[in-house]
């Protein structure tokens, strides 16, 4: 390949990255007029092509475009980059450059061209300013990151709105009459954004799903669920699928290890219906325990290529709302014939071990079989067998025999765990109890217990076998002169922490009389568990919790291993719930393939399906925290001036954010309401600061909250402070604006709210 006219060409296509062009154009932009410079950018277009950084045009024959994937700043000139756009409320944006070591760039509100939250943007770079962070303008949007919207319709004599419900979403989205498709004004609304011409200040689009009246509970959910992209029902052809799909007959289980007549049994919450794991239990002849982790054989009846396998695909998980499942598989699947429901027979991919004493792991089998589950537990149940010591449920005798001799192997494997390195972050999870209107009525936090952890360790050890299995290098044999290559295989992995806030975070907690040793992975991994035990019960114990949880990596899926840090794992997979995560499907279709010695897979085609599933795997958590929100500011709407006990959760130049004790209820006390004093933000150490008398506020303070303003279509809480200070009859300072929402900029609804006097400060991120 002609190293120069590579470069040239290259750069011509990344700077016009949705144009195609032919040999003819591309020779006369690089000066190849005679006909052996013309052959040679021939054929090194061709050659770009084989290497995947030119595609074909499908529409235009012998033209070429440069791949997307292959867009990135090596191609651009020094003034440029490409990046992430992050959004704020007040219209002003910042991109996140795609290379990690350049800083993020500020685009005011009037440079942002058109661009939206989420959106892979081109920036042309504005010569810097001493003492000011980089700046520039986005000159071209390569790729939406989404053109749904969700929100409420505002409907004019002419026209109409949609006012969206994402906070990012800074502009209203214009819609003609004719495509309103029969939606009111005030009704709830899914939108497709379909143009954006040059001079509009805003977007068209056309109503595509109408949901219902506005605070209403099924129409909030399925809100929330179109805000995030998930779709609100399967394909027919999907359904169509599965209506064709029957529990297994003998022909099925022809070829499998077959465990109906071994002690079997499943651990879930109390409310699930898709039960995907089952532990088998049996004392050897010669004193060892084997243990079987049975998985759900989902690939069995799931093929690659269906209506059900691209829905599921797609999806990349099953969501779970507070009140809802969303599964990613249709229910006669979930929650039939995958289910390992009690004494029914169920095809399983099954990791066979033995044990011993210590808990070791002696020799393992991988393969499929056949199980009959004995009992089907609640996590609240299988704990009343371990808490017991004995047989609590006479007519189980045989499984809670099998649970207590788990456990006393899950403590051994668990506290081995840490000693080797693995980090003990104890998150905790809100739940709420609903009446039959699905309102809350009560909010508590789940504590885990040793039921699960007993389902955690034989999980993480199932998991750790597989990746092992297929992950670890063969043996070179000497002499051969072959070098030995891993197969393509689907991992779960996280990285180191980012040494930056790894040494603030050491630098923080050394100002509390704590020290950290950062020399080598372990060293580490064991100061935070001494840590983590040191401030247990202490008043410190949230705030240093909260931090040390936000200098660690996100946990996702990739083809390249770099092992899982949090774990202490060199080898990690996702193995143990394909009902709900595709990439545990992925895995077992893998395994299977590979165990019959086939070939390894296209590792750049598993790296764009894993990528795939880690994005949907964090959209879904943010539909589930959203889904939280919502219903904790439900559960406050009725509170209005109860006051509660809470800690610091949180502080930003608008306000500090607290969390009432014991439901994680979260609310904001603007910064202006707190009297006394001017109040400043000092990042450094997570608090704010009284100018004047130097009171502060920092991170995990305890502190007392007033219910004073709950929106529950925005999810925003409002509290205020309650001392001596906050109960004195407020004095309004000079400038203190009240915290209301900001009219969107471009739309007849912002105008409107100017002329009205309506100010406001949005933009409320917190600095957790």
């Amino acid at each position: 390949m002609n190293e120069i006219y590579a470069k040239q060409i290259l750069k011509i296509f990344a700077n016009n990255p949705f144009d195609s062009f032919n040999h003819k154009q591309i020779s006369s932009r690089v000066g190849a007029h005679d006909k052996g410079s013309r052959q040679l950018v021939i054929a090194t277009l061709q050659e770009l092509a084989e290497a995947k950084i030119l595609v074909a045009d499908k529409n235009a024959r012998g033209k070429y475009k440069i791949n997307p994937k292959n867009i990135n700043d090596d191609l651009l000139p020094k003034n440029y980059l490409i990046g992430t756009i992050d959004m704020k409320q007040t219209g002003k944006a910042y991109v996140i450059p795609q290379d990690e070591n350049r800083e993020d760039v500020l685009i005011s509100a009037n440079n942002t061209h058109h661009a939206l939250h989420g959106d892979t943007v081109k920036v042309l770079m504005f010569p810097q300013r001493k003492m000011h962070k980089p700046e520039g303008q986005v000159v071209e949007v390569l790729k939406r990151a989404r053109t749904r919207f969700v929100g409420i319709i505002q409907k004019q004599d002419r026209f109409a709105f949609l006012i969206s419900d994402s906070r990012t979403m800074v502009v209203d989205i214009f819609i003609p009459l004719n495509e309103l498709n029969g939606a009111q004004d005030g009704e709830k609304v899914v939108v497709e954004m379909t143009d954006w011409p040059e001079r509009m200040n805003n977007p068209v689009g056309h109503v595509v799903k109408r949901l219902g009246q506005p605070g209403d509970n099924n129409v909030e959910m399925q809100s929330i669920l179109a805000e995030y992209d998930f779709p609100l029902d399967f394909p027919k052809e999907a359904e169509k699928e599965a209506e064709k799909i029957v529990p297994p007959m003998e022909k099925d289980m022809e070829g499998r290890k077959d465990f109906r007549k071994v002690t079997t049994f499943t651990i879930d919450p109390a409310d699930a219906k898709d039960y995907d794991d089952a532990l088998s239990f049996r004392r050897m002849r010669n004193g060892n325990y084997e243990v079987g982790v049975h998985i759900a054989d989902v690939s069995h009846y799931v093929k690659p290529g269906t209506a059900i396998d691209r829905e599921a695909y797609e999806r990349g998980t099953s969501v779970y709302l507070v009140d809802r499942t969303i599964p990613m598989l249709p229910e006669k699947l979930c929650n039939g014939v995958c289910s390992l429901r009690p004494n029914e027979d169920k095809l399983c991919f099954s990791v066979l071990m033995e044990l011993n004493e210590k808990a070791e792991v002696l020799k393992t089998w991988f393969g499929k079989s056949v199980i009959n589950s004995d009992t089907r537990y609640s996590y609240e149940e299988a704990q009343e067998v371990i808490d017991s010591g004995a047989v609590a449920h006479p007519e189980h005798k045989k499984t809670d025999e099998a649970i207590l001799e788990l456990h006393k192997l899950a403590t051994i494997m668990r506290a081995e765990r840490y000693k080797e390195g693995a980090i003990n972050f104890e998150s905790q999870e809100v739940k709420f109890i609903l009446d039959e209107n699905s309102k809350p009525i009560g909010v508590y936090i789940k504590e885990s217990k040793e039921a699960n952890w007993l389902i955690e360790e034989f999980m993480l050890l199932a998991n750790k076998m597989v990746a092992e299995r297929i992950g670890k290098l063969p043996e070179q044999k000497k002499g051969d002169g072959k070098k030995a290559h891993a197969k393509t295989f689907v991992y779960r992995v996280h990285d180191e922490p980012n040494p930056e806030k790894l040494n603030t975070f050491v630098e923080f907690v050394g100002k509390l009389g704590f020290k950290m040793k950062v020399g080598s992975r372990q060293a580490l991994a064991h100061s935070y568990n001494n840590l983590f035990q040191t401030i247990a019960g202490r008043g410190e114990e949230y705030m240093i919790d909260t931090i040390a949880i936000r200098t660690m990596s996100k946990a996702y899926y990739s083809t390249e291993n770099i092992g899982h840090y949090g774990l202490g794992f060199r080898f990690y997979t996702h193995f143990t719930s394909p009902i709900r995560r595709y990439p545990d499907l992925m895995v077992h279709r893998l395994l299977e393939h590979y165990l019959g010695g086939g070939a390894s897979a296209d590792a750049e085609v598993y790296e764009e399906y894993c990528r795939h599933c880690s994005q949907m795997e964090k959209r879904a958590a943010d539909a589930e925290r959203t889904s939280v929100k919502y219903k904790q500011a439900e559960f406050l709407s009725d509170k209005l001036g109860e006051t509660f006990p809470a800690l610091i959760s949180g502080v930003s130049k608008w306000g500090i954010y607290a969390e009432i004790e014991g439901n994680k209820c979260e609310g904001m006390i603007p910064i202006g309401s707190l009297q006394g004093d001017y109040y400043m933000l000092d990042e450094d150490n997570y608090q704010v600061i009284g100018r004047r008398f130097g009171k502060t506020y920092k991170l995990g303070m305890p502190v007392t909250i007033r219910v004073k303003h709950v929106d529950m279509l925005k999810k925003l809480i409002d509290f205020e402070l309650v001392d001596e200070e906050a109960e004195k009859p407020a004095r309004k300072e000079k400038g203190t604006r009240s915290r209301k929402e900001t009219p969107k900029h471009g739309s007849t609804k912002a105008k409107a709210e100017t002329k009205k006097g309506r100010t406001a400060k949005r933009g409320n991120k917190k600095q957790k």
